[in-house]
């Protein structure tokens, strides 16, 4: 049992360790190479428009995994492949990092849900 117990903090400390090391990147580089994404996700991350998703406070391996699925096509959305395009597997750390790193604004749904009438 003791061994047992080892064996699951052991593995939960590996899994903690490798969620750090592949959520890295810098969210000062990433603020500028997420210029392109001011436009629609606002400077600091909370959209004001609903059609737009507010990135501000996202979980950094999320937003990773949605750009890394916009790149390959597993979500579809032209404007979004059109930007992710050019971004390497850093540039993508890096802008996951700066939009990670700032406060939402999201306190309610409300408002926020494409279609909703405010």
């Amino acid at each position: 049992m003791k061994r047992t117990l080892t064996l699951l903090s052991f593995g939960a400390a590996l899994a903690f360790a490798s969620t750090q090391l592949l959520a890295s990147g810098n969210p000062d580089a990433g603020k500028q190479k997420a210029a392109a994404c001011f436009a629609c996700h606002g400077a600091d991350g909370n959209a004001v428009d609903p059609q737009y998703p507010r990135l501000a406070g996202q979980y950094n391996m999320y937003l990773q995994q949605a750009l890394h699925e916009y790149k390959t096509g597993q979500r579809s959305n032209a404007i979004m492949k059109g930007f992710v395009a050019t971004l390497s597997d850093q540039d993508i750390e890096d802008v996951a990092a700066y939009f990670s790193s700032l406060p939402t604004k999201l306190d309610t749904l409300h408002g926020h849900i494409q279609g909703d009438k405010q």
